[in-house]
């Protein structure tokens, strides 16, 4: 995977995904990400194991990636290039 383009380094910085933008190597379980695929229903969106339904949430991506989810969001115009929504800057 390539750096970012320059032109959204800015943007990715004022939303504090810069560490998000790095990660780049991450080691994948793939029994872990099978099981995981097995419970998950995505009419409810929620994973359904034997001790009962989980779902993951806003707070928890939050804090296994270290980004701030406090203050207004962050939006404007995007486009769809390929498979990629990018965001003008």
């Amino acid at each position: 995977m390539s750096e970012p383009h320059p032109s959204i380094v800015p943007v990715i910085q004022e939303a504090e995904f810069g560490c998000v933008a790095k990660l780049r190597h991450l080691k994948v379980d793939h029994g872990l990400v099978t099981a995981l695929v097995e419970r998950w229903r995505p009419e409810t969106h929620i994973f359904h194991f034997s001790i009962g339904e989980c779902t993951i949430t806003l707070e928890d991506v939050s804090l296994q990636l270290a980004l701030c989810v406090d203050g207004p969001p962050i939006i404007g115009q995007t486009m769809l290039i390929g498979r990629r929504c990018v965001i003008p800057y």
